[in-house]
Protein backbone atom coordinates (compact mmCIF):
# COMPACT_ATOMS: atom_id res chain seq x y z
CA UNK A 1 0.00 0.00 0.00
CA UNK A 2 1.22 3.73 -0.39
CA UNK A 3 2.10 5.74 2.48
CA UNK A 4 -0.17 8.59 1.53
CA UNK A 5 -4.11 8.99 1.59
CA UNK A 6 -6.42 8.56 -1.47
CA UNK A 7 -10.28 8.15 -2.00
CA UNK A 8 -9.60 4.22 -3.08
CA UNK A 9 -9.11 2.89 0.33
CA UNK A 10 -12.24 2.54 0.89
CA UNK A 11 -12.02 -0.23 -1.14
CA UNK A 12 -9.88 -1.89 0.66
CA UNK A 13 -11.31 -1.44 3.81
CA UNK A 14 -14.75 -4.79 3.89
CA UNK A 15 -12.24 -6.82 2.73
CA UNK A 16 -9.31 -5.54 5.60
CA UNK A 17 -12.23 -6.37 8.45
CA UNK A 18 -13.28 -9.54 6.74
CA UNK A 19 -9.36 -11.07 7.14
CA UNK A 20 -8.87 -9.76 10.67
CA UNK A 21 -11.96 -11.27 11.45
CA UNK A 22 -10.89 -14.72 9.69
CA UNK A 23 -7.45 -14.29 11.18
CA UNK A 24 -9.39 -14.42 14.40
CA UNK A 25 -12.01 -17.42 13.50
CA UNK A 26 -8.77 -19.76 12.93
CA UNK A 27 -6.72 -18.87 15.90
CA UNK A 28 -9.72 -19.41 17.88
CA UNK A 29 -10.97 -22.38 16.09
CA UNK A 30 -7.23 -23.95 16.19
CA UNK A 31 -7.13 -23.22 20.09
CA UNK A 32 -10.35 -24.83 21.02
CA UNK A 33 -9.71 -28.56 19.14
CA UNK A 34 -6.04 -28.21 19.66
CA UNK A 35 -7.12 -28.64 23.49
CA UNK A 36 -9.16 -31.95 22.59
CA UNK A 37 -7.07 -35.11 22.41
CA UNK A 38 -7.95 -37.60 19.83
CA UNK A 39 -9.42 -40.58 20.91
CA UNK A 40 -7.53 -43.23 19.52
CA UNK A 41 -4.11 -41.26 20.33
CA UNK A 42 -2.76 -40.52 16.82
CA UNK A 43 -0.49 -37.89 16.27
CA UNK A 44 -0.35 -35.63 13.63
CA UNK A 45 2.82 -37.00 11.89
CA UNK A 46 1.38 -40.28 12.16
CA UNK A 47 -2.04 -39.59 10.71
CA UNK A 48 -0.15 -38.32 7.67
CA UNK A 49 1.64 -41.03 7.22
CA UNK A 50 -0.89 -43.28 7.72
CA UNK A 51 -2.73 -41.89 4.99
CA UNK A 52 -0.39 -41.86 2.71
CA UNK A 53 0.35 -45.43 3.39
CA UNK A 54 -3.51 -46.26 2.70
CA UNK A 55 -2.96 -44.62 -0.75
CA UNK A 56 0.36 -46.18 -2.03
CA UNK A 57 2.14 -43.14 -1.17
CA UNK A 58 5.73 -44.22 0.08
CA UNK A 59 8.12 -41.79 -1.60
CA UNK A 60 6.69 -38.56 0.37
CA UNK A 61 8.45 -37.19 3.86
CA UNK A 62 7.17 -35.92 6.66
CA UNK A 63 9.27 -33.54 8.71
CA UNK A 64 8.85 -30.97 11.74
CA UNK A 65 9.22 -27.17 11.10
CA UNK A 66 9.45 -24.51 13.44
CA UNK A 67 6.38 -21.76 14.12
CA UNK A 68 3.00 -21.58 14.07
CA UNK A 69 0.56 -23.06 11.42
CA UNK A 70 3.75 -23.18 9.45
CA UNK A 71 2.52 -26.34 8.42
CA UNK A 72 2.55 -27.28 4.40
CA UNK A 73 3.52 -29.45 1.46
CA UNK A 74 6.48 -28.95 -0.80
CA UNK A 75 5.74 -30.58 -4.08
CA UNK A 76 9.41 -29.72 -5.37
CA UNK A 77 10.69 -32.06 -3.08
CA UNK A 78 8.07 -34.13 -1.84
CA UNK A 79 8.13 -33.14 1.87
CA UNK A 80 5.34 -32.82 4.39
CA UNK A 81 6.36 -30.10 7.07
CA UNK A 82 4.15 -29.96 10.25
CA UNK A 83 4.78 -27.60 13.05
CA UNK A 84 6.36 -28.80 16.49
CA UNK A 85 2.65 -28.64 17.67
CA UNK A 86 0.64 -30.55 14.59
CA UNK A 87 3.91 -32.79 14.46
CA UNK A 88 4.24 -34.00 17.91
CA UNK A 89 0.22 -33.50 19.16
CA UNK A 90 -2.03 -35.90 18.91
CA UNK A 91 -5.52 -33.17 18.85
CA UNK A 92 -8.33 -32.81 16.62
CA UNK A 93 -6.65 -29.85 15.62
CA UNK A 94 -2.96 -31.60 14.74
CA UNK A 95 -4.49 -34.73 12.85
CA UNK A 96 -6.87 -32.01 11.30
CA UNK A 97 -3.90 -29.96 9.71
CA UNK A 98 -2.09 -32.78 9.07
CA UNK A 99 -4.45 -34.60 6.89
CA UNK A 100 -5.22 -31.30 5.52
CA UNK A 101 -1.45 -31.65 4.08
CA UNK A 102 -1.69 -34.92 2.66
CA UNK A 103 -4.90 -34.00 0.86
CA UNK A 104 -2.17 -31.70 -1.10
CA UNK A 105 0.21 -34.85 -1.21
CA UNK A 106 -2.97 -37.04 -2.90
CA UNK A 107 -3.18 -34.11 -5.14
CA UNK A 108 0.06 -34.27 -6.35
CA UNK A 109 -0.28 -37.74 -6.47
CA UNK A 110 -2.92 -37.72 -8.91
CA UNK A 111 -2.38 -34.77 -11.17
CA UNK A 112 -4.59 -32.33 -9.92
CA UNK A 113 -4.63 -29.41 -12.46
CA UNK A 114 -4.81 -26.62 -10.33
CA UNK A 115 -2.03 -27.31 -7.76
CA UNK A 116 0.25 -27.65 -11.36
CA UNK A 117 -1.12 -24.13 -11.66
CA UNK A 118 -0.20 -23.16 -8.57
CA UNK A 119 3.40 -24.46 -8.21
CA UNK A 120 4.02 -22.69 -12.21
CA UNK A 121 2.80 -19.16 -10.81
CA UNK A 122 4.55 -19.17 -7.42
CA UNK A 123 8.05 -18.04 -8.61
CA UNK A 124 6.05 -15.39 -10.74
CA UNK A 125 3.65 -14.66 -8.29
CA UNK A 126 6.35 -14.01 -5.67
CA UNK A 127 8.63 -11.86 -7.44
CA UNK A 128 5.53 -9.81 -9.11
CA UNK A 129 4.49 -8.92 -5.52
CA UNK A 130 8.04 -7.31 -4.65
CA UNK A 131 8.01 -5.41 -7.87
CA UNK A 132 4.70 -4.20 -8.50
CA UNK A 133 4.23 -1.42 -5.86
CA UNK A 134 7.88 0.29 -6.40
CA UNK A 135 6.70 0.16 -10.04
CA UNK A 136 3.22 1.45 -9.63
CA UNK A 137 4.48 4.43 -7.26
CA UNK A 138 7.36 5.50 -9.33
CA UNK A 139 4.88 5.80 -12.31
CA UNK A 140 2.13 7.46 -10.27
CA UNK A 141 4.40 9.78 -8.79
CA UNK A 142 6.43 10.68 -11.80
CA UNK A 143 5.12 12.22 -15.33
CA UNK A 144 6.27 11.47 -18.58
CA UNK A 145 6.52 9.09 -21.23
CA UNK A 146 7.28 5.88 -18.97
CA UNK A 147 4.74 7.17 -16.13
CA UNK A 148 2.17 5.03 -17.66
CA UNK A 149 4.18 2.38 -18.82
CA UNK A 150 5.38 1.58 -15.11
CA UNK A 151 2.10 1.97 -13.61
CA UNK A 152 0.80 -0.50 -16.25
CA UNK A 153 3.85 -2.82 -15.18
CA UNK A 154 3.38 -2.73 -11.76
CA UNK A 155 -0.71 -3.72 -12.49
CA UNK A 156 0.69 -6.77 -14.30
CA UNK A 157 3.36 -7.89 -11.76
CA UNK A 158 0.59 -7.63 -9.28
CA UNK A 159 -1.78 -9.54 -11.51
CA UNK A 160 0.42 -12.32 -11.50
CA UNK A 161 -0.12 -12.08 -7.46
CA UNK A 162 -3.68 -12.23 -7.92
CA UNK A 163 -3.84 -14.99 -9.88
CA UNK A 164 -1.84 -16.93 -7.24
CA UNK A 165 -4.01 -16.13 -4.19
CA UNK A 166 -7.34 -17.52 -6.55
CA UNK A 167 -6.10 -20.48 -7.87
CA UNK A 168 -5.26 -21.34 -4.18
CA UNK A 169 -8.79 -21.46 -3.51
CA UNK A 170 -9.41 -24.15 -5.24
CA UNK A 171 -6.32 -26.22 -3.91
CA UNK A 172 -7.10 -25.53 -0.16
CA UNK A 173 -10.55 -26.10 -0.52
CA UNK A 174 -10.01 -29.45 -2.49
CA UNK A 175 -7.04 -30.42 0.32
CA UNK A 176 -9.79 -30.05 2.78
CA UNK A 177 -12.02 -32.23 1.10
CA UNK A 178 -9.97 -34.95 0.65
CA UNK A 179 -8.38 -34.69 4.31
CA UNK A 180 -11.98 -35.18 5.32
CA UNK A 181 -12.90 -38.24 3.35
CA UNK A 182 -9.73 -39.82 4.12
CA UNK A 183 -10.57 -39.00 8.16
CA UNK A 184 -14.12 -40.63 7.55
CA UNK A 185 -12.70 -43.60 5.58
CA UNK A 186 -9.26 -44.47 7.83
CA UNK A 187 -11.52 -44.97 11.12
CA UNK A 188 -8.64 -43.28 13.34
CA UNK A 189 -11.25 -40.87 14.76
CA UNK A 190 -15.13 -40.72 15.66
CA UNK A 191 -17.78 -39.09 13.53
CA UNK A 192 -17.93 -36.17 16.35
CA UNK A 193 -14.17 -35.68 15.69
CA UNK A 194 -14.56 -35.40 12.61
CA UNK A 195 -16.83 -32.59 12.68
CA UNK A 196 -14.13 -30.73 15.10
CA UNK A 197 -11.87 -31.62 12.02
CA UNK A 198 -14.22 -30.27 9.81
CA UNK A 199 -14.66 -27.02 11.80
CA UNK A 200 -11.02 -26.14 12.09
CA UNK A 201 -10.32 -26.24 8.26
CA UNK A 202 -13.56 -24.05 7.30
CA UNK A 203 -12.05 -21.70 9.49
CA UNK A 204 -8.55 -21.99 8.11
CA UNK A 205 -10.24 -22.00 4.54
CA UNK A 206 -11.79 -18.60 5.69
CA UNK A 207 -7.82 -16.97 5.33
CA UNK A 208 -7.54 -18.18 1.80
CA UNK A 209 -11.21 -16.12 0.56
CA UNK A 210 -9.80 -13.09 2.74
CA UNK A 211 -6.25 -13.18 1.17
CA UNK A 212 -7.92 -13.34 -2.59
CA UNK A 213 -10.28 -10.64 -1.64
CA UNK A 214 -8.09 -8.40 -0.57
CA UNK A 215 -5.52 -9.05 -3.72
CA UNK A 216 -8.51 -8.53 -5.59
CA UNK A 217 -9.92 -5.04 -4.09
CA UNK A 218 -6.26 -3.73 -4.28
CA UNK A 219 -5.62 -4.57 -7.65
CA UNK A 220 -9.20 -2.74 -8.91
CA UNK A 221 -7.79 0.01 -6.70
CA UNK A 222 -4.72 0.14 -8.54
CA UNK A 223 -6.91 0.23 -11.84
CA UNK A 224 -8.98 2.91 -10.75
CA UNK A 225 -5.63 4.43 -10.02
CA UNK A 226 -3.77 4.42 -13.02
CA UNK A 227 -7.12 5.45 -14.53
CA UNK A 228 -6.93 8.75 -12.75
CA UNK A 229 -3.90 9.65 -14.49
CA UNK A 230 -4.93 9.12 -18.33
Amino acid sequence: MFFFYDPTYIFMLPALAFALWAQWKVQSTYRKWSEVRASAGVRGRDMARSIMVQNGITDVAVEEVAGTLSDHYDPRDKTVRLSSANYNGDSIASIAVAAHEVGHVLQHAQGYAPLGVRTAVAPVAGFGSVLAFPLFLIGFIFHGGMSHFLMDLGIWFFSAAVLFQVVTLPVEFDASKRALAQLNSSGSISPQEVDGARQVLNAAALTYVAAAAMAALQLIRLVILRDSRR
